[in-house]
């Protein structure tokens, strides 16, 4: 009986300590699946200028990475018409407490203006550098201009992209509109010729996803 008593005891424990030890590591693991909350801060092209509520950038990329998987609310901060200034009057308001991390996709407004490269340039600077010191992680989304205000005009707007990740050690994506190249643009375009139409903002979210995916994944608690 003393015997058989302590091996059931001893049984029992062990099987007591495996089930603790699963219920604290399903706890743990339902500890580490809140989502994370990324806010994109941008213009129209962020906001979803002429779509429907649920054709835009915003919910198709947050769609897209759902279908992944990803744990992951997007918070659309973009503002039509906004220029990189513009952005940097607002972006303390957008850094609050429950964001995690943001996309940066500003400076289509400022090229289309014609605005100073280095100008933007500092603009954007000073938004990383609010980010920062906010402790909130950011990667940049840019554009590429064309060469209608000159070659020296393109080559430093587009350059500045690059140049501002390597300064702040954050992830780029380096076109907006890359998912456009080399195929019928106007068909994925608004009759505007500037703005995507859901088909356009589908190919251009499927392009830029794994890269945000990337992103928001250094954002997970591990």
């Amino acid at each position: 009986m003393g015997k058989a008593f302590a091996l059931f005891s001893f049984a029992y424990g062990a099987a007591g300590r495996v089930r603790n030890g699963l219920i604290l590591s399903l706890f743990a693991t339902a500890a580490f699946a809140e989502p994370v909350t990324v806010a994109a801060l941008g213009d129209s092209l962020t906001a979803g200028y002429g779509l429907e509520q649920d054709a835009g950038f915003v919910p198709q990329m947050q769609a897209w990475l759902d279908a992944q998987g990803a744990e992951v609310t997007l918070l659309n901060a973009g503002v039509s018409g906004d220029t990189t200034a513009g952005g940097l009057s607002r972006v303390e308001w957008t850094l609050t407490p429950e964001v995690d991390g943001m996309l940066l996709a500003l400076g289509g407004n400022d090229y289309l203006r014609g605005l100073d490269p280095q100008v933007s340039a500092a603009n954007l600077d000073r938004i990383l550098e609010k980010a920062q010191m906010a402790e909130v992680p950011a990667m940049l989304v840019g554009l590429q201009a064309g060469t209608n205000y000159g070659a020296d005009y393109a080559d430093a707007f587009n350059g500045m992209y690059a140049d501002l990740a390597a300064t702040y050690d954050v992830p780029v994506y380096p076109d907006w509109f890359a998912a456009l190249r080399g195929v019928d643009r106007p068909k994925y375009l608004q009759d505007d010729g500037v703005h995507p139409n859901a088909a356009g903002v589908k190919l251009i979210v499927a392009a830029m996803g794994p890269a945000v995916l990337d992103f928001v994944e250094t954002l997970s608690p591990d």
